[in-house]
């Protein structure tokens, strides 16, 4: 099949995609602006607030697995309408719920809801898109999340004391259908793996999750993208209003200017990656000099270095390098694989951004259980995130030229067509 006109295409494929990917991003951080009313309207602490928005994280982590196979076999378009039907559900169940077991079902809902949204993204992309614009598509795609992460902060503040953290969800809920809808009627193309039985499936899967290039990449994700996204989605707020002492506006503000940030940084690695490409920059390259830049910003954040709102800008932007992690891993894998492979690099990436979640408000209230403060247990927390991240990019690097087969020989012997 002729491939349409690229602003056709962009329209067409790109455009339901990103909106999907923006629901989907707000989703995930909506929480963070909500938590001290969500703290004090149910009562329950550091501890039960970060298991309950680290159910989405829970839920999405589970699906990733499963999710590969069926994007993989039935294509991205049908499996990504059906799943925002699920968001839709997991919304207004938030808006009714009344204890604190509901919210949690409510929330893993949402999770698992919008687990297909950046990797249906992907797999879209292979299909339509040659393997050349694969990288830039990616970060172009992380824009539109950045502007769901940019609509949770400051706009939801202001209108929180409005109409209340229910009425949010319930609009919610109208807009994963709406956009449910509007990706059911994009085009896509025929999956070259739907002939595979599922048994074959489960062999490339296990190729994938048993492979020296997999584990390479696993912890980097797992820590970087993983605490990044706790810190995001819930503990920037309470950071930023605890230990810096900041009221909430001023907070949702300092989140603002982070989410802005992260999203010009997207743009700026979508607009010149192609360039700095061509000039002899590898995607490990850039991943590596990112990841060093973004560590020594949490330790600024972490040590209360002069900066203030300027170290959350650059811890944006230099955040936004990290994302070339899934293109870098799934170039390594046939085409015919890439929602396995993006999904299993999700999996360990959602893995730990529940860990770190739930993980922060634990180190929080065992720190305040010892007679210290609140906001020495979060300090305490990030400096740990800092090490394990610290440690996984050695790793990364360590292991460059020990890697000993490719993503595609590890799945060889699963006859991926």
């Amino acid at each position: 099949m002729n491939s349409p006109a690229v602003r056709t295409l962009w329209l067409q494929v790109f455009l339901p995609y990103a909106i999907g990917y923006f629901l989907s991003y707000l989703l995930r951080t909506v929480n963070a602006v909500m938590a001290p009313e969500l703290s004090h309207g149910l009562g329950i602490s550091a501890a039960d607030l970060g298991l309950l928005t680290s159910a989405y994280l829970a839920a999405f982590a589970v699906m990733q697995l499963p999710l590969g196979i069926c994007l993989d076999r039935f294509g991205p378009r049908r499996v990504q309408a059906a799943l925002l039907l699920v968001a839709a559900l997991g919304c207004a169940g938030f808006a009714l719920g009344q204890n604190l077991t509901q919210l949690f079902v409510a929330r893993a809902l949402i999770g698992a809801g919008v687990s297909a949204s950046l990797m249906a993204s992907y797999k879209s992309f292979s299909l339509w898109f040659p393997p050349s614009r694969q990288a830039s598509l990616n970060a172009a795609i992380m824009v539109a999340g950045g502007l769901g992460a940019l609509t949770s902060s400051s706009p939801f503040s202001l209108l929180l004391p409005i109409v209340g953290w229910r009425w949010i969800f319930a609009g919610l809920a109208f807009l994963a259908v709406a956009v449910a809808i509007l990706i059911l009627r994009s085009p896509e193309k025929p999956v070259a793996s739907h002939a595979q039985g599922l048994r074959e499936q489960l062999a490339v899967l296990r190729g994938i999750m048993g492979s020296r290039n997999f584990w390479r990449f696993a912890p980097l994700i797992a820590t970087m993208n993983g605490g990044f996204t706790a810190l995001q989605s819930l503990w920037a707020v309470p950071w930023l209003t605890e230990v810096v002492g900041l009221d909430r506006n001023g907070a949702a503000w300092y989140l603002l200017l982070l989410n802005l940030a992260l999203m010009a940084g997207y743009a700026t690695v979508a607009t010149q990656l192609h360039r700095l490409t061509r000039r002899g920059w590898s995607l490990g390259h850039i991943m590596v000099g990112g990841g060093v830049l973004l560590q020594l910003t949490s330790l600024a954040v972490i040590v209360g270095a002069p900066g203030g709102s300027t170290l959350w800008v650059l811890l944006g932007l230099v955040y936004a390098t990290t994302n070339l992690t899934y293109a870098h891993h799934a170039s390594r894998y046939p085409s015919t694989v890439s929602g396995r492979a993006n999904t299993c690099l999700n999996l360990a990436m959602f893995t730990g951004s529940f860990a770190f979640q739930w993980g922060f408000g634990i180190v929080a209230d065992v720190t305040a259980a010892q007679g210290r403060t609140h906001a020495e247990g979060l300090v305490l927390a990030w400096a740990l995130l800092l090490a394990l991240q610290v440690t996984a990019l050695l790793w990364f690097v360590a292991n460059r030229e020990r890697q000993g087969t490719t993503g595609a020989e590890a799945t060889s012997h699963a006859r991926v067509p």
